[in-house]
Protein backbone atom coordinates (compact mmCIF):
# COMPACT_ATOMS: atom_id res chain seq x y z
CA UNK A 1 0.00 0.00 0.00
CA UNK A 2 1.46 3.44 -0.88
CA UNK A 3 2.47 5.75 1.94
CA UNK A 4 -0.05 8.44 2.93
CA UNK A 5 0.39 11.73 1.06
CA UNK A 6 1.78 14.10 3.70
CA UNK A 7 0.76 17.15 1.68
CA UNK A 8 -2.72 16.89 3.21
CA UNK A 9 -1.36 17.45 6.73
CA UNK A 10 0.13 20.76 5.60
CA UNK A 11 -3.10 22.08 4.08
CA UNK A 12 -5.67 24.34 5.73
CA UNK A 13 -9.22 23.10 6.32
CA UNK A 14 -10.83 25.19 3.54
CA UNK A 15 -8.45 23.74 0.96
CA UNK A 16 -9.13 20.20 2.19
CA UNK A 17 -12.87 20.84 1.99
CA UNK A 18 -12.56 21.87 -1.67
CA UNK A 19 -10.67 18.65 -2.45
CA UNK A 20 -13.17 16.56 -0.46
CA UNK A 21 -16.04 18.12 -2.38
CA UNK A 22 -14.28 17.05 -5.56
CA UNK A 23 -14.28 13.43 -4.35
CA UNK A 24 -10.86 13.25 -2.67
CA UNK A 25 -11.40 10.75 0.17
CA UNK A 26 -7.89 11.28 1.56
CA UNK A 27 -8.63 14.97 2.03
CA UNK A 28 -11.86 14.16 3.86
CA UNK A 29 -10.05 11.60 6.05
CA UNK A 30 -7.50 14.27 6.99
CA UNK A 31 -10.31 16.60 8.05
CA UNK A 32 -11.80 13.87 10.22
CA UNK A 33 -8.42 13.00 11.74
CA UNK A 34 -8.09 16.63 12.81
CA UNK A 35 -11.52 17.04 14.34
CA UNK A 36 -12.71 13.59 15.49
CA UNK A 37 -11.31 13.95 19.02
CA UNK A 38 -13.24 17.19 19.53
CA UNK A 39 -16.37 15.53 18.13
CA UNK A 40 -16.06 12.65 20.61
CA UNK A 41 -15.61 15.00 23.58
CA UNK A 42 -18.66 16.95 22.46
CA UNK A 43 -20.77 13.79 22.05
CA UNK A 44 -19.71 12.43 25.45
CA UNK A 45 -20.60 15.74 27.09
CA UNK A 46 -24.14 15.42 25.71
CA UNK A 47 -24.81 11.68 26.00
CA UNK A 48 -22.73 10.93 29.13
CA UNK A 49 -21.88 7.51 27.68
CA UNK A 50 -18.70 6.79 25.71
CA UNK A 51 -20.13 3.92 23.64
CA UNK A 52 -23.27 5.85 22.66
CA UNK A 53 -21.12 8.88 21.89
CA UNK A 54 -18.85 6.83 19.62
CA UNK A 55 -21.88 5.48 17.73
CA UNK A 56 -23.28 8.95 17.11
CA UNK A 57 -19.91 10.40 16.13
CA UNK A 58 -19.58 7.67 13.50
CA UNK A 59 -23.12 8.43 12.29
CA UNK A 60 -22.25 12.12 12.14
CA UNK A 61 -19.07 11.44 10.16
CA UNK A 62 -21.05 9.45 7.61
CA UNK A 63 -23.55 12.28 7.27
CA UNK A 64 -20.73 14.77 6.84
CA UNK A 65 -19.21 12.56 4.14
CA UNK A 66 -22.55 12.21 2.35
CA UNK A 67 -23.32 15.95 2.48
CA UNK A 68 -19.86 17.50 2.15
CA UNK A 69 -20.93 18.84 -1.24
CA UNK A 70 -23.61 20.94 0.46
CA UNK A 71 -21.19 22.61 2.88
CA UNK A 72 -20.85 26.31 2.18
CA UNK A 73 -17.61 27.78 3.45
CA UNK A 74 -19.29 30.70 5.16
CA UNK A 75 -18.51 28.93 8.45
CA UNK A 76 -15.65 26.78 9.70
CA UNK A 77 -15.72 23.11 8.80
CA UNK A 78 -15.25 22.27 12.49
CA UNK A 79 -18.37 24.29 13.36
CA UNK A 80 -20.42 22.55 10.65
CA UNK A 81 -19.21 19.14 11.77
CA UNK A 82 -19.95 19.94 15.42
CA UNK A 83 -23.53 20.87 14.53
CA UNK A 84 -24.01 17.49 12.86
CA UNK A 85 -22.64 15.74 15.98
CA UNK A 86 -24.95 17.74 18.26
CA UNK A 87 -27.97 16.97 16.07
CA UNK A 88 -27.14 13.26 16.08
CA UNK A 89 -26.82 13.24 19.87
CA UNK A 90 -30.06 15.15 20.37
CA UNK A 91 -31.92 12.78 18.05
CA UNK A 92 -30.61 9.83 20.07
CA UNK A 93 -31.77 11.45 23.31
CA UNK A 94 -35.22 12.08 21.86
CA UNK A 95 -35.51 8.46 20.69
CA UNK A 96 -34.44 7.16 24.10
CA UNK A 97 -36.91 9.47 25.82
CA UNK A 98 -39.76 8.20 23.61
CA UNK A 99 -38.69 4.61 24.21
CA UNK A 100 -38.88 5.14 27.97
CA UNK A 101 -42.31 6.76 27.75
CA UNK A 102 -43.99 4.23 25.41
CA UNK A 103 -44.14 0.56 26.33
CA UNK A 104 -46.02 -2.14 24.45
CA UNK A 105 -47.04 -3.62 27.82
CA UNK A 106 -48.64 -0.42 29.12
CA UNK A 107 -52.45 -0.31 29.18
CA UNK A 108 -53.92 2.01 26.54
CA UNK A 109 -57.41 3.47 26.73
CA UNK A 110 -59.68 3.66 23.72
CA UNK A 111 -59.40 7.44 23.72
CA UNK A 112 -55.63 7.32 23.29
CA UNK A 113 -55.96 6.06 19.71
CA UNK A 114 -52.43 4.63 19.70
CA UNK A 115 -51.57 2.06 17.06
CA UNK A 116 -48.59 -0.23 17.44
CA UNK A 117 -47.59 -1.83 14.15
CA UNK A 118 -45.05 -4.61 14.50
CA UNK A 119 -43.05 -5.08 11.29
CA UNK A 120 -43.16 -8.41 9.52
CA UNK A 121 -39.75 -9.95 10.06
CA UNK A 122 -40.26 -12.40 7.21
CA UNK A 123 -38.66 -11.10 4.04
CA UNK A 124 -40.34 -11.68 0.69
CA UNK A 125 -38.55 -13.97 -1.80
CA UNK A 126 -37.53 -10.90 -3.81
CA UNK A 127 -36.11 -9.18 -0.72
CA UNK A 128 -34.27 -12.33 0.33
CA UNK A 129 -32.71 -12.63 -3.13
CA UNK A 130 -31.76 -8.97 -3.09
CA UNK A 131 -30.10 -9.28 0.31
CA UNK A 132 -28.21 -12.35 -0.86
CA UNK A 133 -26.97 -10.43 -3.90
CA UNK A 134 -25.99 -7.48 -1.72
CA UNK A 135 -24.05 -9.82 0.57
CA UNK A 136 -22.10 -11.18 -2.39
CA UNK A 137 -21.23 -7.69 -3.62
CA UNK A 138 -20.16 -6.60 -0.13
CA UNK A 139 -18.00 -9.68 0.33
CA UNK A 140 -16.27 -9.07 -2.99
CA UNK A 141 -15.63 -5.38 -2.37
CA UNK A 142 -14.43 -5.90 1.21
CA UNK A 143 -11.79 -8.29 -0.15
CA UNK A 144 -10.60 -5.51 -2.48
CA UNK A 145 -9.94 -3.05 0.35
CA UNK A 146 -6.16 -2.69 0.94
CA UNK A 147 -5.09 -5.29 3.56
CA UNK A 148 -3.92 -2.73 6.12
CA UNK A 149 -7.37 -1.14 6.17
CA UNK A 150 -9.37 -4.34 5.64
CA UNK A 151 -7.91 -5.87 8.79
CA UNK A 152 -9.31 -3.12 11.03
CA UNK A 153 -12.63 -3.09 9.17
CA UNK A 154 -13.20 -6.82 9.66
CA UNK A 155 -12.20 -6.76 13.33
CA UNK A 156 -14.52 -3.83 14.09
CA UNK A 157 -17.46 -3.97 11.68
CA UNK A 158 -17.64 -7.72 11.08
CA UNK A 159 -16.39 -9.23 14.35
CA UNK A 160 -17.53 -6.17 16.42
CA UNK A 161 -14.44 -6.12 18.61
CA UNK A 162 -13.77 -3.06 20.85
CA UNK A 163 -11.36 -0.50 19.43
CA UNK A 164 -9.06 -0.91 22.44
CA UNK A 165 -8.74 -4.64 21.73
CA UNK A 166 -8.12 -4.00 18.03
CA UNK A 167 -5.35 -1.52 18.78
CA UNK A 168 -3.66 -4.04 21.06
CA UNK A 169 -3.97 -6.83 18.50
CA UNK A 170 -2.40 -4.69 15.77
CA UNK A 171 0.15 -2.97 17.99
CA UNK A 172 -1.08 0.53 17.12
CA UNK A 173 -2.77 3.33 19.04
CA UNK A 174 -6.55 3.55 19.32
CA UNK A 175 -6.42 6.79 17.33
CA UNK A 176 -4.50 5.06 14.52
CA UNK A 177 -6.97 2.16 14.53
CA UNK A 178 -9.91 4.58 14.27
CA UNK A 179 -8.18 6.42 11.43
CA UNK A 180 -7.69 3.16 9.51
CA UNK A 181 -11.31 2.17 10.17
CA UNK A 182 -12.58 5.45 8.77
CA UNK A 183 -10.41 5.11 5.68
CA UNK A 184 -11.61 1.52 5.20
CA UNK A 185 -15.25 2.62 5.43
CA UNK A 186 -14.65 5.41 2.93
CA UNK A 187 -12.91 2.96 0.60
CA UNK A 188 -15.79 0.48 0.85
CA UNK A 189 -18.41 3.16 0.34
CA UNK A 190 -16.60 4.40 -2.76
CA UNK A 191 -16.47 0.85 -4.13
CA UNK A 192 -20.13 0.15 -3.35
CA UNK A 193 -21.32 3.33 -5.06
CA UNK A 194 -20.48 1.93 -8.49
CA UNK A 195 -23.07 -0.84 -7.90
CA UNK A 196 -25.83 1.56 -6.90
CA UNK A 197 -28.41 3.32 -9.01
CA UNK A 198 -30.53 6.32 -8.11
CA UNK A 199 -32.17 4.31 -5.30
CA UNK A 200 -28.91 3.66 -3.46
CA UNK A 201 -28.76 0.29 -1.74
CA UNK A 202 -32.34 -0.37 -2.78
CA UNK A 203 -30.97 -0.90 -6.27
CA UNK A 204 -29.44 -4.14 -5.03
CA UNK A 205 -32.16 -5.24 -2.61
CA UNK A 206 -35.35 -4.52 -4.54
Amino acid sequence: MPKPDTRYSRMEDPDLVVLAQQGDNEAFAELIDRHSATCRRLAVSILKNADDAEDEVQNALWKAFEHIGQFQQDAKFSTWLSRIVVNQCLMRLRKERRARHVSIDEPVSAEDNIRLDLPDAQASPEQALGREELGKVLHTEIRRIPPLLRQVFILRDVEERPMEEISQMLGISVAAAKSRLLRARLELRSRMQKHMGVMGLATLTS
